[in-house]
C-alpha cells in the first residue's frame, strides 16, 4: 500500500491533538479540586504520559494489536523492533505509516487511566498511583483494547462497535474509578464538609482543550483524511453543544441556576456519548445523543449522594454513564449510510436488535473485566504498599501538594 502524505499528516496531527487532551484533563479537574491538591491532580494525569508511553513501547502496543488470538496479542512486535515496517494485524491496507498509527493508539491508553483520577482525587498517594497505572493500563486497558479495536478481537469479531473508545476508554475507565472509590473511601469530611472547586476558570480552559482535542479523538479514528472523518468531527461538535444545553436546561429546572461548572460537564458528557459514534452515525442522530448523554448524566452525577460513593469530580457520572448512554444509542442509531462499516444497522434505521445485542455484551464485557481486575489490584497494592493507598489524615489535612510532592501550586506567600 502506497503511502498518502495527507492522511499521514492527519493521523499524526489527530495524536498529538489526543495527547493534548491529557494536560486539559489536568486543568479541568485541576480547578475543581482544592487549592492544595492542584498539583497532585496535574503530576497524576502528566505521570501517565510518562510511564504508560514506555509501556507502550515495550509490549502494550503488539499485545493490544498484533497477532490473531481473540483474547490478546502477542510480542511480535515488543520493543517495537520492525513496528514501522510490520503493520498491525488488520490495518495492513492503511495509507498511513504503521508507526503513525501505533503513535495514534498510545494517546488513547495514556488518557484513559488519567480518567480515573478525579474519582479519587484528594487522597491517594502518589507511590500507590504510580504502580496501579502501571498494572491497570497492562492488565485492564491492553485486553480491552485488543477485544474491541483489534479486528482479531472478539468484540470486534462479533460485530460490536466503537468508534473512538466508547467502551474502551470511557466504560473502562469509568467502572474502574467507581471501584476505586469503593475500596479507597471517603475523604475526610465528605459529604458533610463542602469541598468548593478552587478556580472554575481552570477548568473551563481544560473543557475548551479537550473539546478542541477531541477532535483528534473521534475525527483521527477515521484513520484518514477522509468524509468519515469529516463526520466524526461534524457529529462530535454538535453532540457536545446539545449536551452542554441539555445538562443545563435540566439544571436550570431543577436549581433555577445555569452554571459555568453545569456547562463543562455538560460539554464533557456529550463528547464522551458521542466517541463511540462519532463515525457510524448522522449529524441529528449526534445532537440527539449529545442532549441525552447530557441529561442522564446531569442526574447521574447526584447518585453518589444517594449511595455514598465519594466520586470526587464525576467521572462515573459523566463517562460511565456517558460511556454507558452513547455506547447502547448506537445500537439505536448505527447508520450504514455514513459508514459501510456498519455490518448491522440500528434499531430506528431497519428495525434489527442484532446491533444492540453485540453492544450490550460489549459494554458487560467491559464492565465486568475492568472492575474486577480493578478490584484485584487495588487490593494487593493496598497490601504491598507502604502505608497503603491512601495518605493519612494528617496529610490529607495538610494537602497532597506538599506531603506528596513538597510543592505548592500557588506561592502567595513567598512573592
Amino acid at each position: 500500500m502506497r503511502i498518502n502524505a495527507g492522511d499521514t499528516a492527519w493521523v499524526l496531527i489527530s495524536a498529538a491533538l489526543v495527547l493534548f487532551m491529557t494536560p486539559g484533563l489536568a486543568l479541568f479537574y485541576g480547578g475543581m479540586v482544592r487549592a492544595k491538591n492542584v498539583l497532585a491532580m496535574l503530576m497524576q494525569n502528566f505521570i501517565c504520559m510518562g510511564l504508560v508511553t514506555v509501556l507502550w513501547a515495550v509490549c502494550m502496543y503488539t499485545l493490544a494489536f498484533h497477532g490473531t488470538n481473540k483474547w490478546i496479542g502477542n510480542f511480535d512486535l515488543a520493543f517495537l523492533d520492525d513496528a514501522n515496517k510490520m503493520a498491525a494485524t488488520g490495518f495492513g491496507g492503511l495509507p498511513i505509516p504503521p508507526l503513525s498509527f501505533s503513535a495514534f493508539q498510545l494517546m488513547f491508553a495514556i488518557i484513559t487511566p488519567a480518567l480515573i483520577t478525579g474519582a479519587i482525587a484528594d487522597r491517594m498517594r502518589f507511590s500507590a498511583w504510580f504502580w496501579f497505572v502501571g498494572l491497570w493500563a497492562l492488565l485492564v486497558y491492553t485486553p480491552v483494547a485488543h477485544w474491541v479495536f483489534s479486528p482479531a478481537g472478539w468484540l470486534f469479531r462479533r460485530g460490536a462497535l466503537d468508534f473512538a473508545g466508547g467502551t474502551v476508554v470511557h466504560i473502562n475507565a469509568g467502572i474502574a474509578a467507581l471501584v476505586a472509590v469503593l475500596v479507597i473511601g471517603r475523604r475526610r469530611g465528605w459529604p458533610h464538609h463542602p469541598t468548593p472547586p478552587h478556580s472554575l476558570p481552570l477548568t473551563l480552559l481544560g473543557t475548551g482543550i479537550l473539546w478542541f482535542g477531541w477532535f483528534g479523538f473521534n475525527a483521527g479514528s477515521a484513520l484518514g483524511a477522509n468524509g468519515i472523518a469529516a463526520q466524526a468531527f461534524v457529529n462530535t461538535t454538535f453532540a457536545a453543544s446539545s449536551a452542554m444545553l441539555g445538562w443545563l436546561l435540566f439544571e436550570r429546572i431543577r436549581n433555577r441556576h445555569a452554571t459555568t461548572l453545569g456547562a463543562a460537564s455538560g460539554a464533557v458528557a456529550g463528547l464522551v456519548a458521542i466517541t463511540p459514534c462519532a463515525g457510524y452515525v448522522g449529524p441529528m442522530a449526534s445532537i440527539v445523543i449529545g442532549f441525552v448523554a447530557g441529561a442522564i448524566c446531569y442526574f447521574a452525577v447526584s447518585a453518589k449522594f444517594k449511595f455514598g460513593y465519594d466520586d470526587a469530580l464525576d467521572v462515573v457520572g459523566v463517562h460511565l454513564v456517558g460511556g454507558l448512554v452513547g455506547s447502547l444509542l448506537l445500537g439505536l442509531f448505527a447508520d450504514r449510510a455514513f459508514n459501510p462499516a456498519v455490518a448491522h444497522q440500528g434499531v430506528f434505521v431497519n428495525g434489527s436488535w442484532e446491533l444492540m445485542g453485540d453492544q450490550l455484551i460489549a459494554v458487560a464485557a467491559t464492565l465486568v473485566w475492568s472492575g474486577v481486575l480493578t478490584f484485584v489490584i487495588l487490593k494487593v497494592l493496598q497490601l504491598v504498599i507502604p502505608g497503603g493507598l491512601r495518605v493519612s489524615d494528617e496529610d490529607e489535612q495538610t494537602g497532597l501538594d506538599v506531603t506528596q510532592h513538597s510543592e505548592v501550586g500557588y506561592a502567595y506567600d513567598r512573592v
